[in-house]
């Protein structure tokens, strides 16, 4: 077989280029060519993914095509199977993220040893076998099965793993792996794409559950190219301060589960341990009411979550009022507060508006609405809200209280907590009574304005 040459996309037009250049010939449009593998023509006749038959492949109906549940492997973190819809399935690929120091390294190494009966392969290129031995000492695991390999090249990974044959694989990280059929550094987009495809390919074949380990740019998205995210089954992201002691990690993409499921984890000095409740560390439970402080129930996947909504409002010094959410989304904020200013005739325009979440959690759903405005007025009239009050619900542009998904499931959570009384949309009202918990409705801005301050 005849070596495989490389080449030079561009991915703006997709022509193809036999040396690099800093414009392109054809669109003529700067820095967009790529490295990529030509394969030779007797590669190209040879089945690259498994179950393709070349001139043999044959259509089915899909009444025809039998399924079955493969089973779950469960790992020793209850909050990582959670996230990953159950456990692990065999033969999927699973890219996880995050901030360098926050315990990516550390839950991987964890799930590995504690999976005595499954054969695994941690894979490092960033760290020796001797810091690994290290850590896993210092978090007393039992790591007398787990298997170690310090390599770079992706060819001899595959080549070392198909006669090892871990059923769990661990790769850390993805930045530094090159393959031989590239010319360009590691940690490049060609060098990025080309290794990612052949992990994912060995993984389908053989059944090999692989984590991939990805770095993150300072605007906290993975590194590399988005076809990285596409082309692996499970993506993860670690949350919050590395130097706090709470992690965050959340499901953004997931074929085996829910998408935006969520996991809590506490550092120690035993690792990662998961948290049975984490309500319990979203809310501050101040002694006495303290002005801009409100309660919600947000839902991440398939959890109901309570969480603390902090508004600070303070008169404006300087020529433009500041606009600062941290765990919002910031134009969000500027459009309530006008809905606000409209429908509530209360105006905020000369106030700079601080709103945060408590524990550093990111909430993306639209149930912030509502408590984040009564979070606010409660700043800006310095009259704090009762302890036992719990909020949620979607506000419009016209002022209307929208429903949101799940409302009985988030009233029982409150409920649970010991919440008293809640401010919840009309169209969510329950179907029945739930015990403990006053229920009130709102129909518009000004009804719950009205039945809080």
């Amino acid at each position: 077989m005849s070596k495989a040459k490389t080449q030079y996309h561009c991915t703006a037009c997709g022509s193809l280029h036999n040396k690099w250049n800093g414009q392109c010939s054809d669109c003529e449009e700067w820095n967009t060519l790529e490295e990529s593998v030509s394969l030779p023509a007797a590669a190209k006749k040879n089945p690259r993914f498994s179950g393709y038959t070349g001139d043999r492949a044959t259509i089915q109906s899909l009444a025809d095509v039998q399924t079955k549940e493969d089973p779950r492997i469960p790992t020793s973190l209850p909050e990582l199977d959670r996230v990953l819809g159950g456990g692990l399935v065999a033969g999927s690929v699973v890219l996880i993220g995050g901030d360098p120091g926050i315990g990516k390294s550390t839950i991987l190494l964890q799930t590995l040893c504690e999976l005595q009966n499954n054969s695994s392969l941690y894979v490092t290129g960033e760290e020796s076998v001797q810091q690994i031995g290290m850590r896993a000492k210092r978090l007393a695991l039992p790591a007398q099965h787990l298997r170690l390999l310090t390599e770079t090249c992706v060819e001899t990974i595959l080549k070392l793993a198909q006669s090892e044959q871990p059923q769990l694989m661990v790769v850390d990280s993805i930045q530094t792996l090159f393959t031989e059929h590239l010319q360009s550094a590691p940690g490049s987009v060609s060098q990025i794409r080309e290794s990612a495809a052949q992990l994912v390919r060995f993984a389908k074949q053989t059944q090999t559950i692989i984590f991939i380990v990805g770095h993150v740019t300072k605007e906290g998205t993975l590194a590399g190219p988005r076809v990285l995210e596409h082309m692996v089954d499970t993506v993860l992201y670690f949350e919050g301060d590395p130097g706090g002691r709470y992690r965050i990690l959340r499901a953004v993409k997931n074929r085996f589960g829910a998408v935006n499921e969520l996991g809590v984890f506490a550092m120690t000095e035993q690792g990662l341990k998961g948290v049975s409740n984490p309500s319990a560390i979203f809310l501050s439970r101040h002694e006495e009411p303290v002005p801009g402080s409100a309660i919600m129930v947000t839902r991440e996947g398939t959890r109901p979550l309570l969480v603390e909504v902090q508004a600070l409002v303070d008169s404006s010094h300087g020529g433009h009022s500041r606009r600062v959410a941290l765990g919002l989304e910031q134009n969000r904020l500027a459009m309530l507060l006008a809905v606000l200013h409209r429908h509530g005739d209360i105006a905020m325009f000369d106030q700079d508006v601080f709103i945060n979440i408590v524990g550093g959690v990111k909430i993306s759903e639209t149930a912030v609405d509502l408590p984040l405005l009564i979070a606010a007025l409660s700043s800006f009239r310095n009259r704090p809200l009762p302890t036992n009050v719990v909020i949620f619900g979607e506000v419009g542009l016209a002022g209307e209280i929208r429903p949101v998904p799940n409302g009985e499931e988030r009233l029982r959570e409150a409920a649970k907590h010991g919440f008293k009384r809640a401010i919840i949309p009309k169209a969510n009202k329950p179907h029945q009574k739930i015990k403990g918990i006053e229920v009130v409705l709102a129909a518009r801005l000004g009804d719950a304005i009205d039945a809080l301050m």
